[in-house]
């Protein structure tokens, strides 16, 4: 599976980001799907997730209710819309393609990632 996210930009405080990421190879809709995020000096941390069989959605503490996922698999997208954006929500974003084991995600394919940036 190859991913590709776009949407990334410089948004202020308290303003609102759309991410998308497009996915090619595999059949998409047998994919949860993921979004990743790594700030500089800190680990990759999941943000959110979405299962392929009931859309079904997983979310960090840190985004829970102002994050959302979706997934068109007609388009094979999916999409990240972020809101009430915090400075400590700026990081590099990836997209991810895998699957749940339990309720936890577990990424088997990764996006080049793309940058978002909260100013204050």
């Amino acid at each position: 599976v190859q991913l590709a996210e776009s949407g990334g930009g410089l948004v202020q405080a308290g303003g609102s980001l759309g991410l998308s990421c497009d996915a090619s190879g595999r059949t998409f809709s047998s994919f949860a799907m993921g979004w990743f995020r790594q700030a500089p000096g800190k680990e990759r941390e999941f943000v959110t997730a979405i299962s392929w069989i009931d859309n079904k959605t997983y979310y960090a503490d840190s985004v829970q209710g102002r994050f959302t996922i979706s997934r068109h698999n007609a388009k094979n997208t999916v999409y990240l819309q972020m809101n009430s954006l915090k400075p400590e929500d700026t990081a590099v974003y990836y997209c991810a393609a895998g699957g749940l084991r339990g309720d936890d995600y577990v990424p088997l394919y990764w996006g080049q990632g793309t940058q978002v940036t909260v100013s204050s």
